[in-house]
Parts: structure tokens; C-alpha cells; sequence
């Protein structure tokens, strides 16, 4: 009888570990979740080690605005993601990277740069990027603890 009470108490346990872990697999793939930064195209803005709360819900809708910064996948790298602001939306006209070139952003796609630009691939190097490659949207830094700050103003 303690047997069978102990396989029903570790099931139960089981059941309620399983609920949670669905759970938080759902919050962090479709609602938001946690990025460290890494290199020093967002400089200053951001910094190498800096840990962002990211939430999925504006790309999915469609309601990203000039200004967000965005984590995206790589167009050059598709197992690398990259956090880069958007400059310019479908339609906006922009300056390519020769002197006199300037091209429209197509549909479905956004321009995204570095807020470095002297130390930055993005847009400039590999062109427009499509919006299904971005992942989320930043909404404020959490560590350093002194640096937190909201990042959804646009610049």
C-alpha cells in the first residue's frame, strides 16, 4: 500500500513538473524571453554581456516600428542571431552602401543597422532583411542591474 501511495505522489509530481515545463516552453517561444548581447555593433547603446527581455509578440503582428531594436536571424548565418535597430520599414527609400545608390526597402522586408556603424554588419553589408527572420523585439535591458533601462523609445 506505501508503494502504491509513493507511485501515485511521484506521478502527481511528474504531472505538475510537466504542466510547468509546458508552460514556460510556451512563455518563452510566443510571449518573450531573455537574450545576452554579444559584439560591438549596438555600442553604445548596448554592451557585450548586457541580458535584454525580448517579447515575440510585435513580429508576429506585424508592429514594428522605426527605431525598435530587434533580434533576428542572420541573413549570412542562419544559426546566428543578431540584435540590430530598424531604420527603415517597406516603402521608406535609403542609401545604399555607394555614395550616390539608394534603393526601397521591398515589402515584407525591413532595413536594419547597428547603431555603430563603423563596427557593424548589417543592412549596409547584405541588404534588406526579411521580416520573418525577426525573432523578437527588445524592451529594456535587465543587467548590468545599474543599466536597466526601457529600450522602446526610438531614437
Amino acid at each position: 500500500m506505501a508503494f502504491a501511495r509513493f507511485i501515485g505522489k511521484t506521478c502527481g509530481f511528474m504531472g505538475y513538473a510537466l504542466q510547468t515545463a509546458c508552460i514556460t516552453h510556451c512563455a518563452f517561444e510566443y510571449v518573450g524571453d531573455f537574450v545576452m548581447c554579444s559584439g560591438p555593433s549596438m555600442e553604445p547603446t548596448l554592451q557585450t554581456n548586457n541580458i535584454l527581455f525580448t517579447e515575440h509578440i510585435s513580429p508576429r503582428f506585424q508592429r514594428l516600428r522605426r527605431g525598435d531594436i530587434v533580434i533576428s536571424r542572420s541573413p549570412s548565418n542562419p544559426k546566428q542571431n543578431i540584435c540590430k535597430r530598424i531604420k527603415a520599414l517597406p516603402g521608406d527609400r535609403v542609401r545604399g552602401s555607394f555614395p550616390r545608390r539608394s534603393q526601397v526597402v521591398p515589402r515584407g522586408h525591413v532595413w536594419l543597422e547597428g547603431d555603430n556603424s563603423s563596427n557593424s554588419a548589417d543592412s549596409r553589408v547584405y541588404g534588406p532583411v526579411p521580416e520573418g527572420l525577426i525573432r523578437s523585439r527588445v524592451v529594456c535591458r535587465v543587467w548590468p542591474l545599474d543599466k536597466i533601462a526601457l529600450m522602446t523609445e526610438p531614437n
